[in-house]
Parts: C-alpha cells; structure tokens; sequence
C-alpha cells in the first residue's frame, strides 16, 4: 500500500533493508524502522499542533510499543504517551515515557487499577459507570483525585467490531448524578473512536463527533467547565485542523509517525513513510512464490512487493493476499520468477504489537547507516 511512497520518499530505507536481510543480519518476519524519519514527522506533527492549539499523544502500538522509537518521539516534543491497553502503559513507564491516557481503546482490569493508577497518568478513560466507580474506589484509597474521560458511544456511531462500549447520550443522563457522586475521580474530558476517517480520499469527520458535542453540552449546562476533548484516529498534520474546528483540544497520532495514515499511500505529506517490512523467499508452488508470514495484517491493504537480492535485481511483483481468517505462515507473490532465498520488501499499515514480528531500528541511513538493535513486537530488545 505504501511502497510506491516508501520509493519516492525513503529509497535508502529499502536498500538498508535489503542489506540487513542479504547479509544475514536480519530474520524474515522483521520490520525495519527509520528512527531519524519517525522523529523527523514528530517534530512536523508537533509545530501543527501548537498551531492549532492542540495537545498530541502519541500512540505506540503500531511500531511495537518500542522504547528507543518512543523516547525519540519524546526528544522531538511530543512528550507523553497514549496507552492502547494497560499492559502498554507498564511497558512505556519502565522505558521512562509519561502516559497521558489510558484506558481506551481497552478498560483498565479492574485488579490492575491500583499499578496503572501508581503511573501516574493524566486521564483515565471509562466506558460505564461500574467503570468509573471501580477507578474512584482505588483513587481514595490512595488519596488522590484521578481524572477520567468518558468514552461516548450512541446509537448510531460508528464503532469498530470488538470495539463496542462506552456511554449513550441516554445511559449518560441516567448515570450522571452517580458519576459525579463518586469521590477520588473527575470528570475532565470525552472521547470517542474512531473520530475521524479518511472517506473519498479525504479527512472526514464521524457520528461520534456530533455525539460528543451533545455530551459536552450536557456536562457544561450542569457545571462541568474546560472539559477536554479527545478525538483520536487518523491524526496528522493534514487533519488537525478539522479536529481543532470540531471541537478536539487532543489528537493521538500514531500511523502519521511512519507516515502510514491512509492518505500517506495516495498522497505526499509532510510525514515520510518510515517502515519495511522484510521477508524471504521460501519455495515456488504453483505458479507462486511463497515468503515467510508471520507479521502481515489482516487490514493493510497491500498490493505488491520488490523481491530480489539486490538493488539493481528488484523487482516489483502484486501479492495475493491472505485470508484474514488464516494464520500468516506465509504471504505469496503472484509470480515464480524470482529464486528462493531472495529479499522480499513490502511497506503497509501495520499493528506490530499484535504480530509475531521483530522490529530492526535503524538510523544515519543518509549518511552511515547504524542498526540501533532488534526488538519483539512489544518492546523487548532481543540484539543490540
């Protein structure tokens, strides 16, 4: 899906990555990463958000929750983290990264309340009552005041399959005296998912914004003052300011950093695409090259991929892709004309921390390529 912008925008990255692979340096089933690019669109990110006077947190998930990518993210001033899941904010805090946000897209267990809590995050976002009261309960007995977004989600937003819960317009005005009964937690924000989709190549506000605003316009009629609002999904430096006129105070990007938002493949936008991901040939069946699996994702949408065993023999071949509902032990190449054991580049949107994958980081790559070390797809370094 991005290879023809990973071509245009980032050859070098290709030619490292061929390298690592040919010479043994690197498995099949490893993404390789840019670290100088990734903090490049950081910066790009964060002067567009003090334009726009938004705050930014950024989202690690889709690069393996890696630390070194993490803290030069930091470096580039976007200083705090959102934490997709619980286990991702452990993980961050141990690589000394500030999280902003837990708790959304997935609630906090409610017996690891007390360690999430202990990180000291700004906002804790909750998706029911039972939620909140379970957070207020830890907070004072820790003496503390906890702030917590409220997830909204009416009838008729769109929400993602397994992604469900949150508070109706309706369940929200049934439940607001509790909520602000509860001791130990405030009310500070909302937030929703996803926010905004890129529709007809285009950033294009969803459902979930207009419900939003109707939850901020309750909350305020009854005393609830500055609230925050945070509307995550597809966050660059092209969409922010629609986000700023529909209301967000906050933005997560997370794809922008590799440059891999939708738009990324189609267009060029101030962020660069940042990301490979490196396989190999395995056997030829049927008319088909075979190459090792193991990292693909079911939504990447990829088309093709450059196979060959070096930068003058790559050549650029479509893919068929694989059934989501089957395990990756493979990817094929629609093509037989290539030889075992030769490099296979693709670059597409990714979730690496739900993948078997390795994660190669690389730096100086425009001028005296370094590999930075080899990660697992949560984080853990496997080789300096």
């Amino acid at each position: 899906m991005f290879l023809e912008m990973t071509k245009k925008h980032n050859k070098k990255l290709i030619e490292v990555s061929l390298q690592l692979h040919q010479q043994g340096v690197i498995s099949p089933n490893t993404y390789v990463l840019d670290l100088d690019t990734v903090r490049e669109n950081a910066i790009v990110l964060k002067r567009e958000a003090k334009k726009q006077d938004i705050e930014l947190l950024f989202m690690t998930k889709q690069f393996g929750r890696n630390p070194v990518v993490a803290k030069a993210i930091v470096e580039a001033g976007i200083e705090k983290a959102v934490a997709v899941d619980p286990w991702e904010a452990i993980s961050l805090n141990k690589a000394g990264i500030k999280i902003g946000h837990v708790g959304h897209l997935v609630q906090v267990p409610k017996k690891m309340i007390p360690a999430i809590l202990q990180l000291n995050p700004d906002f804790v976002t909750v998706f029911s009552y039972d939620n909140a009261r379970n957070i207020s309960d830890v907070a004072r007995q820790m003496g503390r005041e906890q702030k917590i977004f409220l997830r909204i989600a009416n009838e008729g937003d769109y929400i993602f399959n397994g992604q469900e819960g949150g508070f109706t317009l309706s369940s929200l005005r049934n439940d607001i005296e509790k909520l602000e009964g509860l001791e130990g937690v405030k009310i500070a924000g909302l937030t929703s998912f996803p926010c905004l989709l890129i529709q007809n190549n285009k950033p294009t506000i969803t459902p979930n914004v207009t419900s939003m605003k109707s939850a901020r316009q309750f909350l305020e009629d009854r005393g609830h003052k500055q609230l925050e609002m945070n509307m995550p999904s597809a966050t660059s430096t092209i969409s922010m300011k629609l986000l700023k006129e529909n209301g967000a105070t906050q933005g997560e990007p997370g794809h922008a950093l590799t440059g891999s938002t939708p738009l990324h493949a189609i267009k060029s936008l101030a962020e660069k695409p940042a990301m490979t991901y490196v396989s190999e040939v395995s056997h030829l069946y049927n008319n088909h090259a075979y190459v090792y699996g193991g990292g693909f994702y079911p939504r990447s949408h990829m088309k093709n991929a450059l196979i060959g065993s070096s930068m003058d023999q790559l050549k650029q071949f479509p893919i068929l892709e694989n059934d989501p509902a089957s395990i990756d032990y493979y990817g094929a190449i629609c093509s037989d004309e290539v030889n075992v054991g030769d490099t296979a580049i693709f670059a597409f949107r990714t979730q690496i921390f739900v993948t078997n994958a390795q994660i190669a980081i690389v730096k100086n790559l425009s001028i005296s390529p370094k590999l930075v070390g080899i990660y697992d797809s949560v984080g853990n370094l496997i080789k300096d």
